[in-house]
C-alpha cells in the first residue's frame, strides 16, 4: 500500500493537470515527487528552497492572484515555524490555501523534536476559519485533498501521516461517522488511531465515532451519539492530548457530562526510537487505550495524556 504522502504527490500532480487554478508550492522537502509536474507546469510548481516563511508568503501571493495554492512540507515547518505568515499572510489578508503536512506528531523519530509537531492542530485552533482534515488511510487522504482543493478559497489543513488504518472508510469532508454502537459512553477516534481504538474497545459497550474532519468539530454528531450512549466522552487524537476537549465540552455544555482527552503527551521523549515505541510511550497503543477507556467509562480516575 502506498503512503498518504505518496498519494498526495500523485493526486496533486493530477490536480495540476485537471485544474488551471491549482498551484503547488514546496520548500525543498518532497521536491523529487514533483519533477514531472514541474516539467509540465513550470509556472504553477514553485520550490522556494529551505525558506518556510517564504513558502506560506508565496502561497498567499498566488492566492491573491486567484490561484488555489497547495503548500507542502513537514508539519513542524508548515504550521509552527511560519505561524506568523499563516496568521497574517493568509488569515489577515483574507485569502485561503491548502496546507498539506507530512511527518505528523512523530512519524520521523530520527529527525528529533525539530521534526515533530504534536501541537499543530492546537496551534491552528488559535486562528479563525480553518478546516482541518486528518485522514486515516491513503484513500481517505485523496478524497479529503480533493475536497480541500475544491473548497472555494477556504483555509484548509490536511494532516498526513505514515500511520494508517488497515482499510479506508467512507469520508465526506464534513462530519463524524458511527462505526460501532454501544450504550455506556462515546469514543471519538481521529484519523489513523481508529484501528487501535476499535481493538481497544472490543467487547466494551461504547459507541465509536470516526473523525477525519475535526474542524469544524461535529458537535451534532457527538450529541446524537450521547443520546443513546450517555455523556461520558473519550477523545483519542493522534496529536496533543486534549486538543478537542474544549470543543466537546462546548457541544455538551447544557448537559451533565465528562470528557477525557487522550493523545500525545506534552513531555518531550528524547530518545529517537521507532514510531511504534512513541505510540506506546504516549499510551496510544490498543492495550493502554483499553485500560484508560474502560477505567473512565466505569467511573474510575484516569490520567489524561502521557
Amino acid at each position: 500500500m502506498d503512503t498518504m504522502r505518496d498519494r498526495f504527490t500523485d493526486v496533486a500532480t493530477r490536480l495540476l493537470d485537471e485544474d488551471p487554478r491549482v498551484a503547488v508550492v514546496i520548500a525543498e522537502v518532497g521536491k523529487d515527487g514533483f519533477t514531472e509536474a514541474l516539467r509540465r507546469h513550470p509556472d504553477r510548481v514553485v520550490n522556494v528552497g529551505i525558506r518556510e516563511q517564504l513558502l506560506v508568503g508565496t502561497g498567499a501571493g498566488l492566492a491573491l492572484t486567484g490561484l488555489r495554492p497547495v503548500l507542502h512540507t513537514f508539519a513542524s515547518f508548515l504550521v509552527e515555524r511560519p505561524f506568523e505568515q499563516v496568521k497574517l499572510d493568509l488569515g489577515h489578508q483574507g485569502v485561503g490555501a491548502v496546507l498539506v503536512s507530512a511527518a505528523a506528531s512523530f512519524d520521523w523519530p530520527a529527525g528529533g523534536y525539530t521534526h515533530m509537531a504534536p501541537g499543530d492542530v492546537a496551534l491552528l485552533d488559535t486562528l479563525d476559519g480553518w478546516t482541518v482534515h486528518v485522514p486515516g488511510h491513503p484513500d481517505e487522504a485523496e478524497t479529503l485533498l480533493r475536497h480541500a482543493v475544491a473548497a472555494g478559497d477556504d483555509k484548509v489543513y490536511v494532516r498526513l501521516s505514515l500511520q494508517s488504518n488497515d482499510r479506508p472508510r467512507e469520508v465526506d469532508g464534513r462530519g463524524f461517522r458511527t462505526v460501532r454502537e454501544g450504550g455506556r459512553g462515546v469514543v471519538v477516534a481521529v484519523g489513523p488511531v481508529l484501528d487501535e481504538v476499535l481493538t481497544a474497545t472490543e467487547g466494551l459497550d461504547v459507541t465509536v465515532l470516526y473523525a477525519t474532519t475535526v474542524r469544524p468539530f461535529d458537535s451534532a454528531a457527538l450529541r446524537r451519539a450521547t443520546e443513546a450512549a450517555g455523556t461520558d466522552v473519550v477523545l483519542v487524537e493522534p496529536y496533543l492530548a486534549g486538543t478537542s476537549t474544549a470543543a466537546a465540552n462546548d457541544a455538551l455544555a447544557d448537559l451533565p457530562h465528562r470528557v477525557l482527552g487522550l493523545g500525545v503527551g506534552r513531555r518531550e521523549l528524547r530518545r529517537y526510537g521507532r514510531i511504534e515505541e512513541h505510540v506506546a510511550a504516549h499510551g496510544l497503543d490498543a492495550g493502554s487505550l483499553r485500560e484508560r477507556i474502560a477505567g473512565f467509562v466505569a467511573g474510575g480516575r484516569v490520567t489524561a495524556g502521557a
